[in-house]
């Protein structure tokens, strides 16, 4: 770049220029760039508010074309559009998709601004709302800026520029100051929260988010918008601009009842997702427990999230700049599991390395030990952690010296261990050292109340991960996905927003259409598949006799219609919401295979 003396008539307002390039970037969630008719920077957010005042290199094709047609450039494939080729730096390249407009003062070019997307998400927005932003920019460059170049202290202008441009969005907006009054709400905003601008302006307004917010860098959330004495739940993003709050909602809203009012005493814990009063109570459970050295069990059917609470538990603790290990006992086969738990000296055993191999509960010292289904853990092994928790210390595979170790051990499990105790697979005395603190955790079908919470907890999270559009969802399909029992709980749910965030097209809504059959064709009585996905179903003879047979049969017929309808067992079980070796086990069961029953 090249320094620059002959000050433009845009050089010459540069201070209202990047204040207005500023809150532009911040309403439109895109970069912004604005050079003069010399190729100066005036002014830009992000990489492209370095070097404002020199001049670009000859690289600029794309800002140079602008000015030159005095027209709109549209890009939205980089790289491939002919004005690119030959450029030097476009292997080095970062814009992904790019849309210029020429300010026009008096019938001449006076500059371009130009929105720019450096990552794969601001290319999708440019490519979702061309129009919108083509018609957002050009009302700026072709009357705005001509009325800011007329009046030269233009710092009031700027403001009228910014709150014309608001007042025209297809998103609600909200504008509070340091002190949370609100400044100023667009036509969008007033129509979602139900209320017009006498009512609203001037008011105390706060946004809570629903979602640990450090869970996201950006994106869309859910949050609690309270003024006077209501709340809303308004999907959307929470901006800072200068001393100023701008609370840009989605384009798709979702509007549910949730509890409001969970106490100050319940601690907010990242990735612990729910309002609930079960969940309410978890957390204030965990908050309680945390700092203690007591051991924890957590049980609970499978997909609930009992590694998120163990790691909640670690990370409010004492010990939360310690290490946390985590070992599944049900992957590791029983051969391996001892010595990657307790660590093996060298020459322990054919096979060994020659180093030797330090154990997981001794990676652990001085912090948490999570043992995730410990109701897989072989008798043999169980004894020797026994030992290792009452002694403190942890003996190698092959040594004779103990090494004393700290640790604070997190046992799961979603099997029932009174039971296994009494069966005889699993000792008593490990069972009550690991049980001192049990915590439950509830099914997702108990918590019916996050469920609109968790769904747009989830699609952010997929969104966000795979570089998609945040979308919205029909209203009928939030009522089949509350009226589903949800057998895989937390698991099959972020599943299913997965798929959805994949199918749907990008940016629009998910109707029911995009939803697998197992949830559209929902019956009013649902079979309880959620111990099945463990290959631990239901006793059926807990249940009072008649109350057995009907149970019985109704799971026969319905797993017989699922054959008859796919021919296919995979797809059947996939509908039953249960695992194939679970469906095989019950077709030997019942006498079914895939042709119809009599």
């Amino acid at each position: 770049m090249m320094a620059v003396n002959t000050q433009s008539v845009l050089m010459q307002i540069q201070p209202t220029i990047i204040r207005f390039a500023k809150m532009l970037a911040s309403v439109l969630q895109l970069e912004i760039e604005i050079v003069d008719i010399n190729l100066v920077r005036v002014a830009g957010t992000g990489p492209y508010a370095k070097s404002l005042g020199r001049k670009l290199n000859a690289n600029s094709r794309l800002l140079k074309h602008v000015i030159e047609s005095k027209k709109e450039k549209v890009v939205t494939q980089s790289g491939v559009d002919p004005i690119c080729e030959g450029c030097t730096d476009k292997q080095n390249c970062r814009e992904k998709a790019f849309l210029g407009t020429p300010v026009m003062f008096q019938n001449s070019c006076v500059g371009v601004i130009s929105l720019v997307a450096l990552n794969c998400e601001q290319q999708e927005r440019i490519k979702d709302n061309l129009r919108e932003f083509s018609d957002y920019v050009q009302h700026i460059s072709n009357i705005v800026i001509s009325k800011l170049l007329e009046d030269q202290s233009g710092e009031s202008n700027a403001s009228g520029i910014l709150l014309s441009l608001i007042d025209n969005m297809d998103q609600g907006v909200l504008i509070f100051d340091k002190n949370n009054q609100l400044k100023f709400a667009n036509p969008v905003a007033l129509k979602i929260l139900k209320s017009n601008h006498e009512q609203l302006l001037g008011k105390t307004i706060s946004a809570r988010a629903l979602t640990f917010q450090n869970s996201f860098t950006s994106g869309n959330m859910q949050y609690i918008i309270s003024l006077d004495n209501r709340s809303e739940i308004i999907i959307g993003q929470l901006l800072t601009v200068q001393e100023n709050q701008i609370f840009l909602m989605a384009f798709h809203q979702s509007h549910t009842v949730i509890n409001t009012d969970s106490s100050n005493e319940v601690p907010q814990i990242e990735h612990l997702i729910g309002e609930c009063q079960p969940m309410q109570a978890l957390k204030r459970l965990i908050g309680r427990i945390a700092p203690g050295p007591s051991s924890v069990m957590i049980t609970g059917e499978s997909g609930t999230g009992k590694e998120v609470v163990a790691w909640a538990i670690h990370k409010l603790s004492n010990r939360n700049d310690k290490p946390f290990i985590a070992i599944n006992c049900a992957a590791i086969p029983e051969q391996l599991l001892e010595s990657e738990l307790f660590g093996y000296v060298k020459g322990a055993f054919t096979g060994a390395s020659t180093n030797g191999k330090q154990g997981l509960i001794q990676a652990a010292d001085q912090g948490t030990l999570f043992l995730d289904e410990i109701g897989d853990m072989p008798l043999v092994i169980q004894a020797k952690l026994l030992r290792a928790i009452e002694a403190r210390e942890v003996q190698p595979i092959g040594s004779s010296r103990p090494i004393p170790v700290d640790i604070r051990i997190i046992s799961a499990t979603n099997q029932n261990l009174e039971k296994y105790v009494s069966e005889g697979k699993f000792r008593e005395d490990l069972y009550y050292r690991l049980n001192v603190i049990p915590v439950i955790l509830p099914p997702l079908r108990d918590r019916k109340e996050d469920l609109s919470l968790l769904i747009h907890y989830f699609l952010n999270l997929h969104t966000k991960r795979i570089g998609l559009v945040y979308p919205g969802i029909a209203a009928d399909v939030m009522a089949l996905l509350a009226a589903y029992q949800w057998p895989g709980n937390l698991r099959e749910l972020s599943n299913m927003m997965e798929y959805l965030v994949n199918v749907v097209p990008s940016g629009e809504v998910i109707t029911t259409s995009l939803l697998p059959p197992n949830i559209v064709n929902q019956r009013h009585i649902v079979v309880d598949f959620s111990r099945a996905r463990t290959e631990q179903p239901q006793e059926i003879s807990e249940l009072p006799e008649h109350g057995a047979h009907a149970l019985e049969e109704m799971e026969k017929q319905l797993i017989a219609e699922a054959l008859v309808r796919h021919g296919n067992k995979k797809l059947a079980a996939d509908e039953l919401g249960i695992g194939i070796a679970t469906l095989y086990r019950k077709i030997k069961k019942y006498g079914t295979d895939d042709k119809p029953l009599s």
